[in-house]
């Protein structure tokens, strides 16, 4: 089956989209907005909204857009510096959203993420509501990290890695990640003059991994490998990925069509569940425990929880429900899930057999440290 059969037979299902596009592809070098790149891509999604159904952008550019209004020549290196220029960045970028889609009578909304919003699963799901009711009245909402408040330990840390995990908040059947370059090379297509662009990668490999380097630019935080990897999130959750050249005329709409533009990344066979690829992507491990090669085995190859007895070591400050790392002896991780003790009672009941945790503990409010329906194995 030929890349383009592949890609049309995407299309035909899918009737929820996430559009991702980056600062680069938004901005001119003067780092103004792109007017011809925002009316190119409003004209199609106003026109593709007919057939496709709900489209949900994932849009870069306010900081981009108020250095320029700052007179910065590179990123803010300091937060406050960053946090000033996407407050004033953010008020153009939507005002341009606002009325280029208006003239098209299309609605948009704007909505603010910060990493914390998505990590309480019930603020998740509060915030799946919000834009399911959105698009349920035919809005098409514009999401943006919340750079003007957000400060590292709640950074997302790049768009790109926030278009994957919202395309598990709403569920959607395509992402498409439009940068300035035509796709993945086969090798760096700035340095080598023969680099062929890869159509299709059916499995984001260790080598795929390595074909992705990461960024020069003076605006944007990703590069080819957070894209890759943003394709590999959406993978895990049974999503398509193509990534193309949001600079190039016409792409997006192209690429509605079912034409060969960009590399598509498929999705993988096995899909995690909402809730499971929320523990595995979204959340952030607060620590790291430690098992032994018995207790690995059991979680990798028989499908079972983590009892106390295979850990050997806790590393981190967690309290109960919160996420961890399960590593294996060389602290690799394996696997990643909730847990139902915090750190101090993990270091003492670890080593134990399940009918010790009371004796120890004085209580047993679970005989499992992980339970298997709260871990991933990644």
């Amino acid at each position: 089956m030929s890349t383009e059969t592949i890609r049309e037979s995407i299309l035909k299902k899918v009737t929820r989209t996430v559009v991702k596009l980056g600062s680069n592809v938004l901005t001119t070098p003067a780092w103004k907005l792109d007017r011809n790149v925002f009316t190119d891509i409003s004209r199609t999604i106003a026109k593709a909204k007919k057939k496709k159904g709900d489209f949900i952008l994932v849009s870069s550019g306010a900081i981009a857009a108020g250095m320029g209004k700052l007179g910065f020549a590179e990123r803010p290196r300091l937060i406050p510096l960053e946090q000033a220029a996407a407050a004033i960045g953010q008020i153009s970028l939507m005002a341009l959203y606002q009325r280029l889609f208006g003239y098209l009578g299309c609605t948009v909304a704007q909505v603010l993420l910060t990493h914390s919003d998505l990590n309480d699963r019930r603020r998740f799901l509060n915030a799946r509501h919000a834009l399911n009711s959105l698009l349920d009245f035919g809005v098409i909402p514009i999401i943006n990290e919340n750079d003007s408040t957000v400060v590292d330990e709640i950074r997302f840390g790049d768009n790109d890695h926030l278009s994957a995990l919202v395309t598990n908040l709403v569920q959607a059947d395509l992402l498409i990640i439009m940068t300035d370059i035509d796709g993945l090379y086969d090798r760096d297509p700035k340095t080598c003059t023969g680099a062929q662009l890869i159509p299709m990668v059916e499995n984001v490999t260790a080598g795929i991994e390595e074909l992705a380097g990461g960024t020069k630019s003076n605006i944007s935080r990703g590069g080819m490998a957070t894209k890759i990897a943003a394709a590999k999130t959406a993978a895990h959750f049974g999503v398509p990925t193509i990534i193309a050249n949001g600079k190039t005329p016409e792409n997006l709409d192209k690429i509605l069509q079912g034409k060969e533009i960009g590399t598509l990344v498929l999705p993988e066979k096995n899909k995690l569940t909402s809730r499971k690829h929320w523990i595995a992507f979204t959340l952030k491990p607060q620590g790291e425990i430690i098992v032994d090669d018995g207790a690995r085995e059991a979680l990798l190859e028989k499908g079972k929880s983590l009892l106390p007895s295979g850990i050997v070591r806790v590393y981190g400050d967690f309290d109960a429900g919160e996420a961890v790392s399960c590593c294996d002896r060389n602290r690799v991780e394996f696997a990643r899930g909730l847990s139902r003790y915090g750190a101090s009672d993990v270091i003492k009941i670890k080593g134990c057999k399940t009918a010790d945790i009371k004796r120890v503990l004085g209580r047993c409010p679970a005989q499992e440290v992980i339970n298997r329906d709260d871990l991933v194995v990644l």
